[in-house]
């Protein structure tokens, strides 16, 4: 029996994070070298001692639940549990099929959550960077005796044209809330109290929803005890004007990952000399799958401001601003700068590289000689010798390309892709 469930967000298609989501669901993409996207609300959860928790997608599953079945596996005295709950099919035609928003599959799957009988949700989102601690919140939650309360960020009016914006009194109490207001419409009004902006902040600022809510059991059952599908754009305006919902102020980092270009610069911001987001943070970790790889190995090569995760051997390289994920064998004189490798799920034998020999084509990994600059490369990739990727100067333009993608003016690599010897992007 759980005083607090977590349920994780897990998005729909994600749409905004293709190629990397076509055989993946958006919370299982590889993030950081070695870690997945979801590893990151399940650790906010585990380092508040929050370990019921339920994680909600749809689309592309498969790898996700082998993430999730390897990684989080609780001794049988804790009561916890991460377990993946898709869209299914049902008798009751009020959970059957697939969910409509995040609401919507909340409701759906009220008949797990209520055999916990929880006294209180925490709703995360499975495409955000940050590091929270959730015990405070809940704490706050408590001591405002509130049905709703949700994460806050200040932000600038640029940023706040794409989020949901809210009005805030003194007594971080919500009395307003904006979808998404666009950049011409005028918001003076939701501007933020000096008393709820952090104090080093100058200019005029805006409180954005973070898309993580914590409810009352009893407020949960009110707000979806109807047909509302989605919680940003219709159940929180609706219970505003009903309930008691206030405002948690987070003054710490955190970025939307859900695009193509968040993605990247958030990726490359953990190789900065001081990253935004601190993976070595001994006192609030951030969880993943053990792999049990061997430590990466280095044959006389050049790493500058970068992350090499395990199992990589890399020769006679010059590694710079890049993330080098798990698996991945760079040969003699290739060179990166501003690029996010995720690396292999499995090293090639002699015999698999015999045969691909045989097919002429490259092994997985980044071949002799290879130039890459600003490109995501998923796994498993095979960059063959001499290829240039991002580095003469053509006019790229964003597109789906033959084994290839532009976005937002990044090239990405999707998994499992082959590039020739040679090959010219």
């Amino acid at each position: 029996m759980a005083e607090v469930l977590s349920i994780v967000l897990g998005g729909g298609e994600g749409t905004r994070l293709r190629p990397l989501t076509a055989e993946r669901s958006k919370p299982a993409v590889p993030f950081g070298g070695k870690y997945r996207i979801v590893d990151i609300p399940i650790s906010n959860c585990i380092n508040a001692n929050l370990r019921q928790i339920y994680i909600l997608t749809q689309f592309n599953s498969a790898s996700l639940h082998v993430h999730i079945a390897k990684t989080y596996v609780f001794d049988t005295f804790s009561h916890g549990f991460v377990e993946i709950l898709p869209a299914e099919q049902a008798m009751d035609s009020e959970r059957s099929g697939w969910y409509k928003g995040t609401a919507d599959a909340v409701r759906k799957n009220f008949i797990h959550f209520r055999a916990q009988n929880p006294q209180y949700y925490v709703i995360l989102s499975g495409d955000q960077l940050y590091r929270m601690d959730l015990n405070d919140m809940i704490r706050k939650h408590k001591e405002a005796a509130a049905d709703i309360t949700i994460a806050c960020t200040t932000v600038t009016r640029e940023a706040a044209s794409d989020l949901g914006i809210l009005k805030s009194n003194k007594k971080n109490i919500i009395t307003e809330f904006l979808e998404k207001p666009g950049p011409t419409k005028d918001i003076a009004d939701f501007k933020a109290p000096d008393e709820l902006k952090p104090a080093d902040t100058r200019g005029d600022r805006y409180l954005a929803s973070m898309g993580i809510y914590v409810f009352s059991a009893a407020a949960m059952d009110k707000c979806l005890d109807n047909e509302l599908i989605d919680f940003g754009k219709e159940v929180i305006p609706d219970a505003i004007s009903k309930l008691k919902v206030n405002s948690y102020i987070f003054n710490g980092y955190w970025e939307d990952i859900g695009t193509i270009r968040s993605f990247y610069e958030a990726n490359l911001n953990l190789t900065t000399l001081k990253p935004d987001f601190d993976i070595y943070d001994e006192e609030r970790p951030l969880y993943t799958y053990i792999g049990n790889l061997p430590p990466s190995k280095m044959n006389f090569s050049n790493m500058n401001q970068s992350i090499a995760s395990e199992g990589c051997i890399i020769t006679n390289a010059s590694i710079t601003n890049s993330v080098v994920g798990v698996r991945t064998v760079i040969e003699a004189s290739a060179c990166f700068n501003g690029v996010v490798c995720m690396g292999a799920d499995f090293y090639e034998n002699e015999q698999q590289k015999h045969a691909n020999h045989e097919a002429r084509i490259p092994n997985i990994g980044i071949g002799k000689g290879a130039r890459i600059n600003g490109t995501i490369i998923d796994k498993n990739a095979r960059i063959g010798d001499d290829c240039r990727i991002g580095i003469d100067n053509l006019n790229r333009q964003d597109g789906r390309y033959d084994g290839y993608h532009i976005i937002d003016g990044i090239i990405v690599i999707p998994k499992n892709a082959v590039l020739y010897p040679g090959t010219v992007i």
